[in-house]
């Protein structure tokens, strides 16, 4: 779909041409695209503001068919999320018109502050997740993604980021299966399903792929986490895609909450958006979307996904507030509250693969409390770890990839707050405060000495409204933050 190409726009054919344009300076060189936006700007709508666009169709003295130009603002403002979101926009537009393809007139790196690769790949970010569509429940599929968007550069830049295209696309396309496994409705997702779903995409990939069942988990001891799913007729499972290449010295292991459908329980949850309920195995999308991108991308690391995968339901079996259940590691936790689900099958999952994988460093992902959302807003995540390293280096992906995290603290006295007087652990905090704080504080007491991160994805991992290259539903969120981290580790 990706490709940069050298263009002479005063003489190819172009049916779509894409323009970015700031109001305050020209970002172009090509004599062609600065005479097209010198039109555009003689239009009283269109000044190269955040925001203008404009079309013109069959501009003179060229073979173009159509022009669109699209606002970034001033110059000095620019990031690579500015040309990550006009891509995005553009391929939408598009998308919208019925077109198949459009071409990018890239601005001359020697007119911006950011470098060139910085430029590319923010483009083709934009452009791959803004050409999803999920339609797959739609009798008639009136919308098409493109089939293919080009990147005007030298040929000097088409032999550098020729690959850059390749990763981009790679890790965009884990992005978007995450997606759609989030945005998938709950009765095509069950436990075994989606644990099998998920193996016949990643195990071709190249993955060495284990779907474990409730048998097996009772043999292991995973007591919490059969705790949350005893409630369902759909049993629990736990899926592992371990990336082992040879030689490798270091293991990351990747934990996320899989609840296929979270209807709180006995406690039970409100109607008001119990539908969304869907979502909360976005942790676990996630990190099967990083491991079909990793075993693609081929780091010089081990990665090994885990992805402990339960429906929470009420019923006659289902857990009751009171009960008392023993954990993985023997730990004997009070269920305060059943709603507080996902951080029960996070603890035995993690310790598990502490105990089977050995991880020189261990990152859960999980839409885990709403009290992140209060904390944090919809479009940020937060980290809690105490090792500085690894929270800076995520906070550092983060921002890289505009999947924003910021770090939350984890003291230790708050941990007073989950005693119980009954067992070893409530897994409900005695007060209604700082609740992504206790349950962060909560996890940490199953990971030991093993370097940890947690990252709460309640917020960013699910958009009612799309935006620029992301539709409604599941974002994918953290799969490119992830790729990203990996990269930089293998450095």
């Amino acid at each position: 779909m990706l490709e940069i190409k050298t263009i002479n726009l005063k003489r190819s054919s172009v049916d779509t041409l894409v323009v970015p344009v700031c109001e305050d300076q020209d970002v172009h060189t090509d004599p062609t695209v600065k005479s097209l936006v010198d039109a555009a700007k003689k239009l009283e709508e269109f000044s190269g503001k955040k925001g203008d666009t404009v079309t013109l169709f069959g501009p003179a003295d060229s073979r173009i068919g159509r022009a669109v130009f699209f606002g970034l603002g001033k110059v000095d403002g620019l990031t690579a999320e500015s040309f990550r979101a006009m891509a995005g926009k553009a391929v939408k537009r598009c998308i919208g018109s019925g077109l198949s393809a459009m071409t990018i007139a890239t601005p001359a790196v020697s007119a911006l502050s950011l470098d060139a690769e910085t430029i590319f790949k923010a483009l083709m970010e934009g452009a791959c997740l803004g050409n999803h569509i999920f339609d797959r429940y739609k009798k008639e599929n009136e919308k098409k993604p493109l089939k293919r968007v080009v990147l005007t550069g030298t040929a000097a830049q088409k032999k550098a980021y020729t690959d850059l295209a390749k990763k981009v696309a790679i890790v965009c396309d884990g992005a978007i299966m995450a997606r759609e496994w989030v945005t998938t409705p709950s009765n095509d997702k069950r436990p075994e399903v989606f644990a099998e779903t998920i193996k016949a995409v990643t195990e071709p990939a190249g993955l060495k792929v284990r779907v474990m069942d409730e048998r097996w988990l009772e043999k292991q001891k995973f007591g919490a986490m059969l705790a949350v799913g005893q409630g369902s007729t759909a049993k629990p499972r736990l899926v592992t895609a371990d990336y082992h290449p040879k030689g490798a010295k270091k293991t990351l292991v990747l934990v996320g909450k899989g609840v296929t459908f979270d209807s709180g329980g006995i406690n039970l949850k409100p109607a008001s958006g119990l539908e969304t309920m869907k979502m909360d195995m976005s942790g676990a999308a996630t990190v099967a979307g990083t491991m079909l991108a990793v075993a693609r991308l081929k780091p010089e690391i081990r990665v090994v996904g885990v992805m402990p995968l339960v429906e929470n339901m009420p019923s006659g079996a289902a857990i009751r507030p009171g009960d008392i259940v023993r954990s993985y590691t023997g730990k004997m936790i009070e269920i305060g509250n059943t709603d507080a689900e996902g951080r029960l099958i996070l603890v035995d999952a993690m310790a598990w693969a502490i105990d089977q994988y050995q991880p020189d460093s261990l990152i859960d992902l999980a839409t885990l409390t709403g009290a992140c959302v209060i904390a944090l807003g919809e479009k940020i995540a937060g980290v809690f770890s105490r090792d500085a390293q690894l929270a800076e280096s995520i906070l550092t992906s983060g921002a890289a990839t505009h999947e924003r995290c910021w770090q939350l603290p984890l003291p230790d006295d708050y941990k007073d707050l989950l005693k119980n007087e009954f067992a070893d652990l409530n897994n409900m905090s005695s007060s209604r405060y700082g609740g992504a704080i206790t349950a962060a504080l909560f996890l940490s007491e199953f990971v030991g000495d093993t370097p940890w991160a947690h990252i709460d994805i309640a917020g960013p991992a699910w958009i009612k409204k799309g935006t620029d290259y992301c539709g409604a539903g599941g974002t994918g969120f953290g799969v490119r933050l992830l790729c990203d981290l990996i990269g930089k580790m293998t450095r």
